[in-house]
């Protein structure tokens, strides 16, 4: 039929919409003159549709296109002089499936007319593979480029590929990337291409040298320093302190090729013969990355209005290409004109006067004009450590407190500023409501916040409910954001805390070797939100009931017949419910015996039982939250009895192989905390004095003096002191506040003595010093472990004496230690906490004040990492050197240095 209509001229309308190799578009419209249809020149005739039918679909439903295309049956169509052909055709297009369509009338029956519209569908994707790139490049491309099977290939698909490979190089520092792509039709499948993307990344671009014109008040290295994702590459730099340089007349070398070219092998050797010469800047990242570069610029504009230039422009950059394929950066900067603060105004101030609004606001007449500063003291730039006029007004209940700066005049380089201030009423707050906790009692949240209703609103308490909900460990830091939702026509104000509950419990499993006794395995767990009121009813339990923000611990090691240890303590964080006064209960016991037979040398029972030393004990502890001289004060009462028996056991030192002794000791702490995130803490710090002690049973009891068991009521005072601080370095702003150094600072101080020099010192509740900081076998007797990294426990004071040891045979009634660790986050979220470290120690015991030099310390330095895991606590290793280990007579730090595991807890 249609080829009778086209031999007799009735296709009378043909419109072609062809896609070229390349996904061009071209449309053509072939037009019929009137009168083949028996219509007069001029004259259109109305048609009605009678049917529509479709060809060459052959994975799309014809349905789909007919309804696309907006032809239907029963329309009516002027011919010539309607455009509804062309706008189905461009309905069809836009849908990018298609590489050619045409509408055929392919019937003529008085006024009705019948359509066909021939598509030709774009082909799909059947295979596709990269070539040139590593592995683990292609399969993160394949996620970002979003390729998978039977996709449909149209030009945009080429295009965003080529345009993702391209931006994912750029972000390596590979700037010249090819990409081509090629398609072929895949074996066996209809209507399907095989794609293969070849990939050309060519060299790493670098930036070779930065270099600035026109600041002639800042130095290029200062810019440079703000300049943190802009890095040069590694340069040996002309001292201009010398007049000669080894390599003759140029100022800038790389450092590989000046080694190359002088023959240098030894780094430390080329920069000993450098250094009178040159300043290194080796080991610096100088990928470039054109988003950082941005961002750098406006840090640099940042920091010259930091510095009173608030004028400061960059005029103009240029960037151009080294022979060696790397990149020159050049920026021109205007400085302009430096300014200063001139007279500061308040108006509107009723609440405080303008001598103690300038005590806060901290700027005078002369000082360096910088803005930022400004708007920080005044609380625009809202900061947790408060100190700003707006932190004064709304932590005494003034939420709608307001504080614009204001330019009044400028002249010469002076700029006088009024601060205006809209106090507003005090707001109280209303509402305060709990989302999130579906574990977690609302009781146990609402406890730890400092914003009830009926309150005033305080920024400073909103801040510490923060803390505190923190410090719980039962949520999401990161997710620990207060809603504010102030109402001004009322005065009040709703908080809404939205939480997100983590899990808190954890779980120990380790094995570990040593302590005279081999492999000894520890099995423990901790459940940080127990609920001891729900015990009895099964339907809580999951797996243990929860929610009551108790603590219950267990713990068990055992090495089989040589040594076990149980342990187990429940903590009430807040006695009677009413004040943060928490109760714990421990409760402990442990057996370490001597199993080899003196005869044989083999394992016995018998042995372990006529040979062994074994302590059972109970601790009862309260504390007290106090209101002086802050709040992050606490006191805590501990009551401990210990019984130690030994059978036949002796230790070098210890007074005693057989009987019984019986500790009895208060201990008094005072405690400071103010640290946010226990975690890793960035800010704030940790302070413990403590002291404990026996009664003095020699005072009572003259006959301790003379009897041969003096150790049967051992008596003692001890005291401790230790402090941490925390420190941020640098600043951090935006997303970088993640990624901040923090130094730590930590004091230790340790001190055991007794009643009368008649009596030698207690054997317990000594100090060790040395190792890792885990307990062994010698913990039974109640020392205090401290460690110390890269070094092996030790028992002499003389930093001369490699205390190379297996094991110590006395400790200490005095210790030292100093330490300090860099810090740096490498992942912070709720799921996991990682950060590396580097560290400093120093620390040494001595037995009596005659030993004690406060001067003689053994030092170590070194790396570690730590890992912090919701279900397993604290993970971490560290590999120190000890300083006072090494021997200039060996090779090497084998000798000298020792790797540190650590499992649940931080060592002390």
């Amino acid at each position: 039929m249609r080829q009778l209509l086209n031999r007799f001229c009735l296709l009378l309308l043909c419109i072609s919409v062809a896609g070229t190799a390349s996904f061009a578009q071209d449309t053509t419209t072939t037009s019929v003159d009137p009168t083949l249809l028996g219509l007069e020149a001029g004259r259109p005739k109305e048609y009605t549709v009678r049917s529509v039918s479709v060809t060459g679909a052959n994975f799309l439903d014809t349905a789909i296109v007919i309804s696309i295309s907006g032809l239907q049956a029963g329309d009516k169509i002027q011919i010539p002089g309607s455009d509804v052909f062309s706008k189905a055709i461009a309905n069809l297009w836009r849908q990018r499936l298609f590489s050619n369509i045409q509408i055929f009338i392919t019937s003529i029956e008085g006024d009705a007319i019948t359509l066909e519209i021939a598509v030709q569908e774009r082909p799909r994707l059947g295979n596709f593979k990269f070539e040139g790139i590593k592995k683990s490049d292609a399969e993160e491309l394949q996620g970002k480029i979003g390729l998978s099977k039977s996709t449909i290939i149209t030009e945009n698909t080429r295009r965003n590929a080529t345009e993702v490979i391209q931006k994912f190089y750029a972000g390596k520092g590979f700037r010249n990337v090819q990409v081509r792509i090629e398609e072929k039709p895949s074996a066996g499948l209809a209507n399907s291409n095989d794609i293969t993307i070849y990939v050309d990344r060519g060299s790493k671009v670098k930036v070779n040298q930065v270099s600035f014109y026109g600041n002639e008040n800042i130095s290029d290295l200062k810019l440079k320093k703000e300049m943190k994702g802009t890095k040069e590459m590694s340069k040996l730099t002309l001292n201009p302190a010398k007049s000669s340089s080894p390599f003759g007349t140029n100022d800038r070398i790389s450092f590989n090729e000046w080694a190359g070219n002088w023959g240098f092998l030894s780094f430390s050797k080329t920069k000993a013969f450098l250094d009178p010469y040159v300043r290194f800047k080796l080991f610096s990242g100088a990928k470039f990355d054109a988003k950082k570069y941005e961002e750098d610029l406006e840090k640099v504009l940042d920091y010259y209005n930091a510095q009173g230039y608030r004028d400061a422009q960059i005029e103009d950059t240029a960037m151009y290409y080294t022979s060696d394929g790397n990149l020159n950066i050049d920026v021109k900067v205007n400085e302009g004109r430096k300014y200063y603060f001139g007279n500061i105004a308040f108006r509107g101030n009723t609440k405080y006067s303008d001598s103690v609004l300038n005590a806060f606001l901290r700027i005078r007449k002369g000082d360096t004009y910088n803005l930022s500063v400004l708007n920080k003291r005044l609380g625009k730039e809202l900061s947790a450590e408060g100190g700003d006029i707006s932190g004064l007004y709304m932590d005494d209940g003034y939420l709608f407190f307001r504080a614009d700066p204001v330019e009044t005049s400028v002249y010469n380089d002076t700029i006088d500023y009024e601060i205006r201030l809209v106090e507003g009423p005090q707001a109280t707050i209303k509402n305060v409501n709990i989302y999130g906790n579906d574990k977690t009692k609302d009781y146990v949240i609402r406890r730890e916040l400092r914003t009830m209703p009926g309150d005033k609103f305080s920024r400073s308490d909103l801040i510490r409910s923060q803390r505190e909900l923190s410090q719980l460990q039962f949520f999401n830091q990161e997710k620990i954001n207060p809603g504010v939702n102030p109402n001004q026509e009322d005065g009040t104000v709703d908080i809404n805390w939205n939480l997100e509950e983590k899990s808190s419990d954890q779980l120990e499993l380790s094995a570990g070797w040593g302590g005279g006794i081999g492999l000894t395995g520890t099995l423990g767990v901790t459940f940080n939100n127990f609920s001891i009121r729900n015990i009895f009813k099964k339907e809580t339990w999951d797996p243990l009931p929860s929610g009551d923000g108790q603590k219950l611990s267990l713990r068990v090691q055992s090495n089989g017949r040589a040594y076990r240890s149980y342990n187990f303590s429940f903590t009430e964080p807040w006695l009677s419910g009413k004040k943060r006064n928490p109760l714990t209960i421990s409760l402990y016991n442990s057996k370490f015996a001597n199993v080899y037979d003196p005869l044989t040398g083999q394992i016995s029972k018998e042995a372990g039982n006529n040979s062994y030393l074994r302590t059972v004990g109970v601790g009862l502890s309260l504390g007290k939250q106090l209101k002086w001289p802050d709040d992050y004060f606490s006191l805590m009462y501990s009551l401990n009895y210990t019984q130690y028996k030994l059978k036949n056991y002796a230790f070098q030192g210890f007074g005693f192989d057989n009987g019984t002794s019986n500790n009895v000791s208060l201990k008094v702490a005072l405690q400071r905390s103010s640290v946010f995130d226990p975690q890793f803490p960035t800010s704030g710090s940790n302070m413990t004095a403590s002291v404990q002690f026996t009664p003095p049973y020699s005072l009572f009891n003259k006959d301790l003096l003379t009897s041969g068991n003096q150790f049967k009521n051992p008596e003692y005072h001890k005291w401790r002191f230790n402090a941490e601080w925390f420190v941020p370095i640098g600043r951090a702003k935006g997303e970088d506040k993640n990624r901040q150094f923090v130094l730590k600072l930590a004091a230790k101080y340790g001190f055991m003595g007794r009643y009368t020099k008649k009596l030698d010192f207690s054997p317990f509740e000594r100090f060790q010093v040395g190792g890792d900081g885990l307990t062994n076998n010698q913990g039974i007797l109640g020392y205090d472990v401290i460690a110390l990294r890269g070094y092996p426990v030790f028992q002499t004071s003389n930093p001369a004496i490699n205390p190379d040891l297996s094991q110590a045979s006395e400790y200490f009634t005095i210790f030292n230690k100093y330490s300090m660790e860099l810090r740096y986050p490498i992942v912070r979220s709720a799921a996991s906490t990682i950060y590396a470290l580097t560290f400093f120690d120093a620390a040494n015991g001595w037995k009596n004040f005659q030993e004690y030099n406060p001067f003689r310390l053994r030092r170590s330095v070194g790396v570690g990492m730590r890992f912090f895991l919701p279900m397993f606590g604290m993970l971490g290793f560290d590999y120190g050197i000890g300083l006072d280990r090494i021997n200039p007579a060996e090779k090497g730090l084998k000798n000298a240095s020792k790797f540190t595991f650590m499992l649940g807890f931080e060592p002390e």
